[in-house]
């Protein structure tokens, strides 16, 4: 499992669902949070998933089309 932090928003990524839902409980536990569930987009970069085939992919394209802007 990871945990990465950025200032306030905190991101858990991990094959283990148990573990990462252990941590987000240990952590609510001192500090309060909002579970806004599954990641889309995390410092401009966006999260593509297709389940079915297992794949997971990153995006920086609304970022790039705002740059060329």
């Amino acid at each position: 499992m990871f945990l990465t932090l950025y200032v306030d928003d905190i991101l858990l990524i991990g094959n283990n669902l148990v573990m990462i839902e252990a941590t987000k409980k240990w952590l609510s536990s001192d500090f309060e949070m909002t579970n806004m569930g599954e990641v889309r987009y995390v410092l401009g970069v966006e999260i593509i998933r297709n389940h079915p085939k297992k794949l997971l992919g990153m995006s920086q394209e609304a970022y790039i089309k705002k740059v060329l802007e």
